[in-house]
């Protein structure tokens, strides 16, 4: 190293709270920054975030779109923004470019790739048109673009090949959530009225556990977009797939996770579980957690899809049995009332 990048590599170590010498930031001083990144769910809440944070980093960012934005729609950034609005905005940012496409295409996701040093994989599945197609599992089709199992499943798929065929990007990024719990309120909740998101989900996080020539880290977040997040000293992880209470944790904080981690050779081939914890017991900022992060060493389960289906069916069969008994209850309610008369 020359005098001046050895004086610049302890600066940004000392800022990021740690020492010289501390052996959990000679990952860090060792990592190659990345020179563009790929994002996939570009104008979600997540997406948007990403890409703005990586914009702000003056990282080149290629961004996939199911349309190509509008100039007549009007830019807009807020809240309650449509995704062609946000679409036509983060088109207008420097060092931003649009890639047409969508993850379930892989010849769009493969042109998405091109170039570029890692893939931020931040898409997730449209909300079911109908909760009785997916109370019922024979009235889904799961060849349909927008259904869990094409997203969350073979669109990992698609970005797992992408990323081979480009020569250049060694490190995918997937944010998807707690779902080794099959049993749990949650999963069954989500796989219930969701097309089986979380299973496929577990799914698509083995793929990338099973790629040897590619690196990923796997992001399982709290509950996002939930109003009034705690701040301050609350960031946790737990690599490993380790356990955390799920939590409420705002979007740009997973954002800015994702993007972090890039910088940590460390977290390459770690899933890591993120959540807030109470102010005090947690970290002002990733840096010095990340730090300590390392690859998964356990033996996940090489599939949960019958215990997720297990689960939902019999969540659903519950759920449409309470239904049953209240509508009999209705029933003859109406018809106690009508003899009356």
């Amino acid at each position: 190293l020359s005098l001046a990048r050895f004086f610049t590599t302890a600066a940004l170590i000392v800022l990021q709270g740690g020492g010289l010498f501390n052996n959990s930031h000679i990952y860090a001083m060792s990592a190659t920054p990345v020179k563009k990144v790929a994002v996939i769910g570009t104008t979600g809440k997540l997406g948007r975030q990403a890409v703005l944070q990586l914009n702000e980093r003056k990282v080149p960012v290629r961004c996939l779109l199911r349309h190509d934005p509008s100039e007549s729609e009007k830019p807009s950034i807020d809240k309650d923004a449509s995704s062609s609005e946000v679409a036509a905005y983060l088109a207008a940012l420097p060092n931003v470019e649009m890639v047409k496409g969508d993850v379930t295409d892989k010849s769009s996701v493969a042109e998405l790739v091109k170039g570029c040093d890692a893939v931020l994989a931040l898409h997730g599945p449209p909300r079911p048109s109908s909760v009785l197609k997916s109370l019922v599992p024979f009235l889904q089709d799961e060849q349909d673009g927008r259904h869990p199992r094409m997203v969350n499943y073979e669109g990992v798929k698609n970005i797992i090949e992408a990323a081979r065929s480009s020569k250049t990007c060694k490190r995918i990024v997937r944010v998807t959530g707690k779902g080794e719990e099959p049993w749990s309120f949650f999963s069954i909740l989500i796989n219930m009225l969701g097309n089986m998101a979380k299973a496929w989900n577990y799914e698509g996080e083995e793929l990338l556990r099973q790629c040897k020539d590619l690196d990923y880290t796997i992001v399982r977040p709290g509950v996002m977009g939930v109003p009034n997040t705690p701040e301050g000293a609350v960031l946790a992880l737990k690599d490993n797939g380790g356990d955390l209470k799920v939590s409420p944790i705002k979007h740009e904080t997973i954002a800015s996770l994702c993007i972090e981690c890039l910088e940590y050779p460390n977290a390459a081939r770690s899933t890591l579980t993120a959540m807030n914890v109470p102010d005090g017991e947690g970290e002002k900022t990733y840096a010095p957690l990340l730090a300590k992060v390392a690859p998964d060493t356990r033996e996940f389960p090489a599939s949960m899809l019958d215990g997720h289906r297990a689960a939902a069916r019999t969540g659903a069969a519950i759920l449409l049995g309470f239904v049953a008994v209240g509508a009999s209850v209705f029933v003859s309610i109406v018809k106690a009332a009508l003899a009356l008369f």
